[in-house]
């Protein structure tokens, strides 16, 4: 079915059934010129927004429309995670080409609206508009933390333990297999592949981490480690050590790593899209965050280095070397 055949307020009127999952709060949805919602005392509200462009960000013919909307609203969710906030409202933006069907877009609102019942997310409205050539998703998410429980990227420390919340590079080798036409024919691989397709927003774990006195500063990892932890260093003005033995490396991107002959370490600390959490903690909070962290998610977290007052980021080798980390992660001006 085409646009054309329902019109925009036909094709509003499709995906807009089921948006509002949690109405507390909330004045006025989608309907109106407007959204209108009310804010808690005491809290401070977080506004992030991320625009994804196809033949930028995405492949139509390679990805699902379920994937896609998933994928357009888990990276918008991963940056209030990253400021240890909770996600209340989105609102989504889109421009549409005459080349893609109806059903195609129908699926995309649904692999919105999957993700946002999991974390209680209203979908509150946004704008519809056609496009020449592309399709193009814009959301944008409204979120809220308490005042003295934000992270930031400023605030790291020497001293601070360095770590990650989840593996690192298997969204890289996703798009490996993608764009060299690679079949996911193993579990490994489709593991990488959904590693890349749908990855998942640490909003639990954020909040967490926001309520321990110990994490100082926190990002999420989306142009890649060196590039986003180089933006902790500057901004807190600090240098950082890591150490290549112990970035986290899930066995399928191993396995990916040997049947391609890359290096493991490199491609981890290089790729971009994990959207797992960066953040320091103090080193005298460290072991007792770590505890508390397995105990809340049944999940690890991974020491990777350290802040140091150098300056520099440096990466230290299994063989003891000492090299200089220079951002090599995503950057939408640099080819």
């Amino acid at each position: 079915m085409k646009l054309k055949d329902i019109g925009e307020f036909g094709f509003i009127k499709k995906v807009t059934r089921g948006c509002l999952i949690r109405p507390q709060h909330v004045v006025k949805a989608v309907g109106d010129d407007a959204a209108a919602f009310v804010s808690r005392p005491g809290e401070v509200i977080l506004l992030t927004t991320d625009l994804l462009v196809e033949r930028i960000h995405f492949l139509r013919h390679a990805t699902s429309g379920y994937n896609l909307g998933y994928k357009s609203l888990a990276v918008n969710l991963s940056d209030i995670a990253a400021m240890g906030g909770t996600a209340r409202e989105a609102f989504i933006s889109i421009a549409i080409p005459e080349t893609c069907e109806v059903e195609y877009l129908e699926d995309l609102y649904e692999g919105v609206k999957s993700l946002a019942a999991e974390f209680e997310v209203n979908i509150l409205g946004g704008d519809t508009t056609a496009s020449k050539t592309d399709l193009i998703i814009n959301i944008a998410v409204v979120g809220s933390a308490p005042e003295n429980e934000i992270l930031c990227r400023d605030t790291a420390r020497p001293g601070d333990i360095v770590y990650s919340s989840g593996f690192l590079g298997d969204s890289k080798a996703g798009l490996h297999l993608i764009l060299n036409h690679i079949p996911a024919d193993s579990e490994a691989f489709r593991e990488l592949l959904k590693a890349h397709l749908q990855p998942k927003p640490y909003l639990r774990e954020g909040r967490f981490l926001a309520r321990q006195k110990g994490v100082h500063a926190a990002i999420d990892v989306s142009d890649g480690l060196s590039s986003d932890l180089g933006h902790i260093a500057e901004q807190s003005r600090v240098g950082m050590r890591l150490y290549a033995e112990n970035i986290p490396i899930s066995h399928n991107l191993k396995q990916f790593c040997e049947q391609f002959n890359f290096d493991a370490p490199a491609y981890a600390l290089s790729g971009g899209e994990d959207y797992t959490l960066a953040f320091t903690v103090s080193r005298d909070s460290a072991e007792t965050i770590e505890k508390d962290y397995l105990n809340e998610f049944n999940m690890l977290i991974y020491r990777i280095g350290e802040i140091t007052d150098s300056g520099r980021m440096e990466l230290v080798c299994p063989d003891g070397q000492v090299k200089i980390v220079t951002s090599s992660g995503w950057d939408h001006f640099r080819k």
